[in-house]
């Protein structure tokens, strides 16, 4: 019918102004409290939507894509992965899927640092002593931890936030390895500095730090298997910002606990927040709740590529950032 507005369904909280502007533009549905939605809950927003506005906490599969009906016709992501949506199941019930990429490459290359510096100079053992009142002064062999600069850095996936923490990394003087799905241009290379290696397994028992910057797709899960982590040199620390699908948890664990990895910094984790408790029990693991992307500018503009999503689809066309099955 011609004028009639869409129905836009949001399933969590957002920032005041995006959740203006949606209301604006559309027959915007907001959640009142900032708690994931049941399955129930989803299924019934799925059914009244024309477009549905997800996060990562919502599991979109094949069963909640066949109970929504045939009114659904966009899930217009709020976030950069999608590995909670079934697209290729979407795709063939004619809904288009889109997220927000590119906007959280500066956000989740920020915090990679921060974590790579939080487990090698040991800030969070130094931060409990002085939260504490536990501290008697400088002592020479206190809280020893390694210098960056000079440590080989090998970064699992070389796409927008790997390229953003390898020249992060450059100006700490580390030196840059990685593995990737394809090998980076020349000039990319020569820019970073960087070592391109055909082999993980080579890869990984050469560096001093492991970040994991790739995706999870079926091809990536547990990547860093039990195998692989043994390769690593047990004075190395690996760090994950990415999705922790990617690393075996339980393996990890063992090897943090028996001193066969010196730390690690992990900012996603396998089951969500069913954390391996033994995670929390270790001083050389940093344990962070998903904080990569969490930056008031990243929000909002994840919140602007939503708006142009569903107004550009809106317009009769298809939106700029459509993810389809062979992308993932």
């Amino acid at each position: 019918m011609p004028g009639k507005r869409l129905t836009v369904v949001v399933t969590r909280r957002l920032p005041e102004r995006v959740e203006t502007r949606l209301s604006e533009l559309f027959d915007t549905q907001l959640r009142t409290d900032d708690t994931p939605m049941t399955r129930d809950e989803l299924i019934a927003a799925a059914r009244q939507a024309d477009v549905l506005v997800p996060t990562i906490t919502d599991t979109i599969d094949a069963n909640v894509l066949a109970a929504a009906g045939d009114r659904l016709r966009l899930i217009a992501n709020y976030g950069a992965g999608v590995d909670h949506i079934d697209v290729a199941s979407a795709r063939q019930r004619g809904i288009l899927v889109s997220n927000t990429p590119g906007v959280l490459t500066e956000d989740t290359a920020d915090m990679t640092m921060a974590l790579i510096l939080a487990v090698t100079r040991r800030i969070p053992e130094g931060l409990a002593v002085m939260q504490k009142g536990e501290w008697d002064g400088w002592s020479p062999g206190a809280f020893l931890g390694g210098r960056v600069g000079g440590r080989r850095l090998g970064i699992l996936g070389m796409g927008r936030i790997g390229s953003a923490v390898a020249r992060r990394a450059r100006a700490f003087g580390m030196q840059i390895h990685y593995h990737n799905r394809t090998r980076l241009r020349p000039e990319i290379e020569d820019e970073l500095e960087a070592t391109y290696w055909e082999s993980l397994d080579q890869m990984v028992s050469r560096v001093d730090v492991l970040s994991v910057n790739c995706p999870h797709t079926p091809s990536t899960f547990h990547l860093m298997n039990a195998r692989r982590l043994k390769l690593m040199k047990p004075s190395a620390v690996l760090v994950n910002t990415s999705r922790g699908e990617v690393v075996d948890e339980n393996a990890l664990t063992r090897q943090l606990r028996t001193g066969d990895l010196a730390g690690a910094g992990l900012d996603v984790y396998e089951r969500g927040t069913n954390i391996n408790p033994r995670l929390r029990e270790l001083r050389n693991v940093v344990l962070l709740p998903h904080m990569g992307s969490a930056t008031e500018e990243g929000r909002a503009e994840m919140g602007e590529k939503v708006l142009l999503n569903i107004k550009t689809f809106d317009d009769g066309h298809r939106p700029p950032d459509q993810v389809v099955p062979g992308m993932i």
